[in-house]
C-alpha cells in the first residue's frame, strides 16, 4: 500500500489524476471503476481539464460505476448514474455508452446484481478502481459487518450513512433510499490497481483503521490492506490520525523514479 500525503485538496485531486492518467498513456482502452461522492471530485476535475487541454484522452476507455440507489427514478439528480454524468462523463472525452451502472430500478434485482458482475468479467476485469471511504470505514455500500468476500449485491444502508448522504437530498434523512445495489467488497478486490483518495479530518478514524489497523469487517476499507497494488491520496486533515505518516511523507519523498503508479 502506498500512501501518500499531499499539502490541499488541490493536490488531491491532482496526485489522483496523475495515477489515472499514467494508466491510460500506457492502456487507452483501460477499464475504469468510477466512485460517486464528494472524495474523487477533485480527481474528475483534473482529468476534465486536462482533457479540455488536450493532454489526456479518456476516448477509448470504459467505465462501471461502484454502487447505485434501489429505486430512485430515472431522472432523479442523486441516482448515482446521473451524478456520475454530471461529475465525470460531462467533464472528459469518454463515450457515455461505455460507462455501465447497476440496475437499482430493475424488476429482479438479484438478477441484476448478477448481470452487472458478468459485465465487468466480459470487459476484462476493471484497471483501476477509484474508491472513496466513508466515515465507519465502508468502501461503496459495504456497510461494517460486510463479507470481505462478497459480490456485487443489494445492500441496506446504516442510519448513518443515510444521515450522512441527507445533504444530497435537501437535508432530508427519510428522502435517501434504504437500499442500494453495491460491488462487492471482493469485487473491488479483484481490480488490478485501487485508487482511494480521502480528504478532511472527519475520516481521520477511518484512514487510520483502513492503513494501520487489523483487516476487519467491522472496518470493510481495511481489505485493502490484502491487495498488491493500492494508491492512498490524503491531504493533511486525513491523514492526522496516521501514527506512521513521517513515514509514509519519507517513502514518497523518495520514491525512485522508475516505480511509477
Amino acid at each position: 500500500m502506498e500512501v501518500v500525503i499531499t499539502d490541499s485538496t488541490d493536490e488531491v485531486g491532482r496526485t489522483g489524476a496523475d495515477v489515472v492518467a499514467a494508466l491510460l498513456d500506457g492502456r487507452p482502452e483501460a477499464v475504469l471503476g468510477l466512485a460517486t461522492g464528494s472524495s474523487p471530485v477533485g480527481v474528475y476535475d483534473e482529468l476534465g481539464a486536462r482533457c479540455r487541454n488536450g493532454t489526456l484522452t479518456l476516448a477509448k476507455a470504459r467505465g462501471f460505476l461502484l454502487d447505485e440507489y434501489v429505486g430512485l427514478p430515472d431522472d432523479h439528480p442523486q441516482r448515482y448514474r446521473n451524478v456520475i454524468q454530471q461529475d465525470f462523463v460531462a467533464k472528459v472525452d469518454i463515450d457515455p455508452a461505455f460507462v455501465c451502472a447497476p440496475d437499482g430500478s430493475a424488476s429482479d434485482l438479484p438478477a441484476a446484481c448478477t448481470a452487472y458482475e458478468a459485465a465487468i468479467e466480459r470487459a476484462g476485469g476493471v484497471d483501476l478502481q477509484v474508491l472513496g471511504v466513508g466515515a465507519d470505514g465502508h468502501i461503496g455500500f459495504n456497510e461494517p459487518g460486510s463479507s470481505l468476500a462478497s459480490r456485487t449485491r443489494i445492500k441496506t444502508l446504516t442510519r448513518q450513512t443515510r444521515l450522512d448522504n441527507a445533504r444530497f437530498f435537501d437535508d432530508d434523512q427519510e428522502a435517501v433510499p434504504r437500499h442500494c445495489i453495491t460491488q462487492g467488497v471482493g469485487t473491488i478486490m479483484q481490480a488490478r490497481h485501487l485508487l482511494m483518495v480521502v480528504e478532511g479530518s472527519r475520516k481521520g478514524a477511518a484512514v487510520r483503521q483502513m492503513v494501520e489497523g487489523p483487516v476487519t469487517a467491522r472496518w470493510p476499507a481495511s481489505v485493502l490492506q490484502l491487495h498488491p497494488h493500492v494508491t492512498v491520496v490524503l491531504d493533511e486533515a486525513a491523514a492526522s490520525e496516521l501514527e506512521l505518516a513521517d513515514y509514509y511523507r519519507d517513502v514518497y519523498a523518495n520514491k525512485p523514479a522508475w516505480q511509477g503508479w
